[in-house]
């Protein structure tokens, strides 16, 4: 069983819950996220999560699918086109259609071979690399909504498929700008929401470490939060040029929102 894929059914239905008490007029209320609706969120998270099933059930279905609503995007805009493929589907209507549509999936990728490769919009990836970002999208787009309706998510140690996916994108964070990779990554102590100690690489003789709590860590990755807004203790050179633009998403460089610009309402 790929422990991925439970893990990322168990944050959408999290997310599911907070969402299915909404009023029709929730759904259009804006996000600190580049001003998304929660319906933009949700569509955009259930998209993602289409073209993850296809390009596992069927690459060739999926490369062809891909072509054709990069076309429609290049005439409507990104947002338009996926409006268009759902229909014009809102609302409760959405959020039924997104959450039928992960409980279908999730069994598939359950029984996959994590290791076998499938396509994606970048490069291919494997089956537990592509389920790992379905989770992260979901725990980092879920954030907005969290915050514009004023919740503390109650976090799991799920996260830590975050903090992995932050930890293994280091180099990536730096060659996504054509910058020299540090040779030196960060000694990484971080505590789960459980208490227990997460870490990675050797500890800095010369102090190159990020420490603090895990949830925080995987806010600055994914840039739902900026750095300064954190209570991570983040030393050294390196250490600090990565908290600063950390990015373990694909997709051209993206920047950090500023500091005091996400936070919960």
């Amino acid at each position: 069983m790929l422990q991925q894929a439970i893990d990322f059914r168990e944050e959408s239905e999290a997310l599911f819950a907070l969402l299915d008490p909404l009023t029709d007029q929730d759904w259009e209320r804006k996000t600190q996220f580049k001003e998304w609706t929660i319906n933009d969120v949700i569509a955009h998270l259930h998209f993602g999560n289409y073209l993850a099933d296809l390009s596992l059930q069927d690459s060739d279905a999926f490369v062809e699918f891909l072509r054709r609503w990069g076309e429609d995007r290049k005439q409507r805009g990104n947002r338009a086109a996926t409006d268009a493929w759902l229909n014009g589907m809102k609302n409760r209507a959405l959020l039924q259609h997104w959450r039928e549509f992960y409980l279908e999936m999730t069994p598939r990728f359950i029984v996959a071979d994590p290791k076998k490769r499938v396509k994606w919009a970048g490069p291919d990836m494997s089956v537990r690399s592509s389920i790992t970002a379905r989770l992260m999208e979901t725990w980092a787009h879920g954030q907005a909504v969290y915050d514009l309706l004023g919740h503390v998510r109650h976090e799991e140690d799920r996260i830590q498929n975050i903090a992995v996916l932050g930890v293994n994108t280091f180099g990536w964070t730096f060659t996504n700008r054509g910058v020299a990779v540090p040779t030196d990554p960060p000694y990484l102590r971080l505590t789960a929401p459980s208490g227990t100690i997460w870490e990675w690489n050797p500890p800095a003789q010369q102090g190159n470490r990020v420490e603090g709590n895990a949830v925080e860590f995987c806010q600055v990755v994914t840039q739902v939060r900026n750095i300064a807004d954190t209570t991570l203790q983040v030393t050294g050179a390196t250490a600090t040029t990565w908290m600063s633009i950390a990015q373990c998403f694909a997709g051209p460089p993206e920047n950090p929102p500023a500091p005091g610009k996400r936070f919960r309402q």
